[in-house]
This record gives structure tokens, sequence and C-alpha cells, in this order.
């Protein structure tokens, strides 16, 4: 039998998709769990050796998980923050937690507010403002942290604020909101972000956009101390909350 390199190896993704093999990820999420780059490296060349095709990324962060607990005892105690995020309660826990990340880099938010268009009112989820331009914010959370965030979330959030606009220009309403900002626990489907480039939508997902996203935003260096802090305190609530349910 042909032995296959590690390029030629395919992992099967949650949602049944196949993608080759990745070592940077393997690394990446080694380091995201506080490993040095030696140990991340290590671990790296031990589940390689240990491929097989159509693995599941679920295997793969099994194996990670079991090589860290050797070289970092308490990672045991520590669990996939994704997955956290998706156990908590839509309302008002995910939106609370949105709130405080928004307002972690400099966002002035206020959320849950009804506001009348020009056809109906509107439960909107948040109303963020950062300098000159004041955002409707769309927050969609789903418990399956695997599944996409569909063309309808973005699709609504844009008829919502076209009707909100007309609301403001008719005098129905004083907030003037310039952009939408829409916030889910997930990734975007294909359809979904071309949607929301095509209409000028903000989105912020896991992994999504690359460089500022649900997973990376608490990194950037214009996060205030006192805020981060505060998100600080949260995720860690997320964390404990879920731990607390595992052993329930």
């Amino acid at each position: 039998m042909q032995v296959k390199t590690v390029p030629e190896i395919l992992v099967k993704k949650a949602d049944g998709t196949r993608q080759p093999f990745q070592r940077g990820k393997v690394i990446n999420t080694c380091l995201r769990m506080h490993a040095s780059k030696q140990i991340a490296e290590k671990i790296a060349d031990k589940i390689e050796n240990r491929l097989y095709d159509d693995i599941s990324t679920k295997k793969i962060l099994q194996m990670i998980f079991s090589y860290l607990k050797k070289y970092r005892p308490e990672v045991r105690h520590q669990i996939d923050l994704r997955r956290a995020i998706s156990l908590l309660k839509p309302k008002p826990d995910f939106e609370r937690f949105i709130q405080m990340l928004l307002e972690a880099h400099r966002y002035t938010v206020s959320c849950n507010q009804i506001v009348r268009g020009r056809c109906v009112e509107h439960e909107v989820d948040a109303v963020a403002t950062k300098g000159k331009k004041t955002y409707l914010v769309e927050i969609k959370h789903h418990s399956n942290h695997h599944i996409y965030t569909g063309l309808d979330v973005p699709r609504i959030a844009r008829a919502t604020f076209e009707d909100l606009t007309e609301g403001f220009n008719l005098g129905l309403h004083p907030i003037d909101f310039n952009e939408v900002l829409m916030v889910c626990n997930t990734k975007f489907s294909d359809h979904a972000s071309r949607y929301a480039r095509c209409r000028d939508i903000r989105q912020i997902g896991w992994k999504t956009p690359p460089k500022y996203n649900l997973d990376t935003i608490h990194d950037s260096n214009t996060t205030s101390s006192h805020s981060l802090q505060k998100e600080t305190w949260y995720a860690t609530l997320v964390i404990s909350q879920t731990n607390n349910q595992r052993t329930n």
C-alpha cells in the first residue's frame, strides 16, 4: 500500500466538506493555548505521523489537547472558546458579550431598542456609534457553532436598515443610521458574504473578516486596558459556564 505524504491527506470538516491538512492550523491552535513555538512544532510533528485520509477536524483537536496535557497539565481545564460561546443564551448573554466587545473597541453601544421605520416598528439588537458613524447592529447566535450564518440574516438586516433610514428621513425616529454591522458566533456562508459585500454590510463572525473577527478582536492594540479587563472577565465566565454544563 502506498503511503501518502502529508500534503495529500484530506481532512473532513464538521460540515462534511474536505480540505488538505494544514500544519499551520495545528501550530496556531497550540499557540492560542499558550504553548511555546517549540512545543507547538513538536505536537504538529506527532499529529502528522498519525494522519489518515478523512480524519475529522474534531479528532485532530482531540489529539492536540491530548498532547498538550503532557506539556501543560492545566490545559485539561480549558475549552474551545468557540464552543463555549455557542452555549450562551442568545438573549441576554450573547448580546451582552457582543456589547462588551464593541465597547472595548471604543464603540458606544445601546441594546434592545424599538425603533419606528417607515412601515413598521423594529426591535433593534443594538445601536453602536464610533466617530461620526452610527451602526445598526444585527446580532445572530447559533447554538451549533459549526452551522453557517446564511443569506437571510444580511438580507433581513438590509431591509430593516432601509425601512429605518426612510423612517429617519420622515422624522419618525432620531437615529441616523449610516451602516449595518452584522455580528454572529459562526462563519458566514458564501452567499451571505457576497450579499454583505454588495450591500456594504460590515461582518464580524468566526474567522471573518481575517484580521478583525470574533476569534481575534480582543487582541487589537486599540483596546483600552479597562475594557479589556471586562471583556476578559466575561470570556472567562463563558468558559466557566461551559465547564459547569460539562460536569452536571
